[in-house]
């Protein structure tokens, strides 16, 4: 595996981890303590936020190393089409299914796939800038 992998996965573990804490611990925060106090949900005690960073570990990988096959040195419109593609199939299911299954507000559901669909576009955009675009894409 090459350098750019390795270097792609790391900005995208960081710049996911980041957009992570931005939505989560800022923007839904008091959302989510309202489902803790009617135990819908579980809180940081329950001791499981460990399994949030080693998720973010295996979706980063992944997505760069999936980046890194269909890369065709286009530049920054490509990682945004990738992270638009990419978002659609994580989002699309991780917010739906959970409303389906889970009694959230649909205004949560709607939260999620809206600031994931951000959030995975921005990590395209991080991937794309790391590999670059390339002199025959240009031409």
């Amino acid at each position: 595996m090459n350098k750019k992998l390795w270097t792609g996965f790391i900005a995208v573990y960081v710049v996911m981890s980041l957009t992570n804490y931005i939505i989560h611990e800022v923007i839904l925060k008091s959302t989510y303590m309202t489902l803790v106090e009617s135990g819908l949900m579980r809180g940081a005690e329950a001791g499981t936020m460990w399994i949030y960073f080693v998720t973010a570990l295996v979706v980063s990988f992944f997505f760069t190393l999936i980046f890194s096959k269909g890369y065709n040195g286009t530049g920054a419109g490509e990682g945004i089409r990738f992270g638009l593609y990419a978002g659609l199939m994580m989002m699309t299911s991780w917010a739906y299914d959970t409303y389906a299954s889970v009694p959230i507000p649909y205004s949560l559901a709607l939260q999620w796939f809206l600031y994931g669909m951000i959030q995975y576009v921005i990590l395209g955009l991080v991937v794309s800038m790391v590999y670059g675009s390339t002199k025959q894409a240009a031409a």
